[in-house]
């Protein structure tokens, strides 16, 4: 599986460059900023603007010179994903897929095949935890695109929407580059997409030979090499507690971070917390005290499907696995009306180079 998702990407790569690019279509409100330092010192180029729903920010640090039409360049990456895996846009490569009849085969881009892989990999190896099919079950809860009025379902309208959901159901055939259903099932991809679109991102800038570079797409992460003041880049784990509030703030040369959390969207009632983030195999909205957790990881998407999944799991049953799979992880669970925090093995030596950046940086 590893060495079939690392072909798919390669083919990925080789198509960028060769410069075979979709054409941007519509408005997209970018701002490109070019600051160039005195002397001999490097170009510090901010791209942002608003794509997939969200929006993103991207800083290069630029020792020999960008291609003129950078922010060009990487509005197409973030097309490529927008038109393959929006749910929002009727054309789209998923939405085609879920109109898609049972047992009919569909051929798809390389770009989708990677993403539906990289969802596969991590459902099998979180026993279903992430599911890209658990849409059902999130409308149903009133988490979806449609407004609701936060009520809770019934046993019986869990039971009838659970029957439309399973990532099993998907059959891949990453040689003839395809898939199928063999229940009516349909896709949503977000908890990978956005990851994915970050990794293309810094794809395109390592192939314009430009290693300094922070990529952010929705809050999703990538980083590689210094930033501007010649230090790794620092990036904040926010606190549950107070919404901006940072908890942690991580040193980073290189690397993927996502976090996912349950403070922001969920509802009360009858003095019970209902969270946004549904278990794809009970149906039901996740009750343990976990209450956000942070991966980091080589790829975005990984980061980001890990997130979602260890947030299904919750921060005892989603540390062991992380610590079994050697994924760095941090988490921070309820504690009373205060949060505790615990950390794979693996996220250790993170722990340690923040805190010598930071004595470094006080000095």
């Amino acid at each position: 599986m590893i060495l079939a998702v690392k072909r798919i990407r390669d083919n990925v790569i080789a198509r960028l460059s060769k410069g075979a690019l979709w054409p941007a279509r519509g408005f997209v409100l970018l701002s490109a900023t070019l600051l160039i330092g005195c002397g001999s010192g490097p170009e510090i180029i901010k791209i942002s603007g608003s794509k997939m729903g969200t929006t993103y920010h991207i800083t290069v640090v630029a020792d020999q010179p960008a291609p003129d039409n950078l922010a060009v360049l990487i509005e197409a990456q973030l097309d490529r994903i927008d038109h393959s895996m929006s749910t929002y846009k009727p054309d789209s490569e998923i939405n085609q897929f879920n109109q898609l009849a049972v047992n009919q085969t569909m051929a798809i881009s390389s770009e989708f095949l990677e993403v539906l892989m990289i969802a596969q990999s991590v459902w099998t190896a979180s026993s279903g935890a992430l599911d890209p099919s658990v849409g059902p079950l999130v409308d149903l809860w009133g988490f979806g695109p449609s407004p609701s009025d936060d009520q809770i379902p019934s046993k019986t309208q869990i039971t009838a929407a659970l029957t439309t959901v399973g990532f099993d159901a998907v059959v891949i055939d990453s040689i003839e580059q395809s898939i199928l259903k063999t229940r009516p099932v349909v896709l949503d991809l977000s908890a990978v997409a956005k990851g994915y679109a970050v990794d293309l991102v810094a794809d395109l800038l390592e192939m314009n030979a430009l290693p300094d570079y922070l990529v952010e797409v929705g809050g999703e992460t990538r980083v590689s090499g210094l930033n501007s003041e010649g230090r790794p880049w620092r990036l904040a784990i926010e606190s549950p507690s107070m919404i901006g509030e940072i908890e942690r703030v991580l040193a980073l040369t290189s690397g993927a971070v996502a976090t996912s959390g349950d403070y922001r969207n969920y509802f009360e009632r009858d003095g019970m917390r209902f969270s946004h983030t549904i278990d794809p195999r009970s149906g039901q909205p996740i009750n343990h005290t976990l209450a956000s957790v942070t991966v980091l990881a080589d790829t975005c998407a990984e980061a980001d499907a890990w997130a979602t999944a260890l947030m299904v799991l919750g921060d005892k049953q989603g540390l062991d696995l992380a610590n079994q799979l050697g994924l760095a992880v941090y988490m921070l669970a309820r504690d009373g009306t205060e949060y505790s925090a615990s950390y794979s093995k693996m996220f250790e030596p993170y722990l340690v180079e923040t805190t010598q950046q930071t004595l470094s940086a006080e000095r």
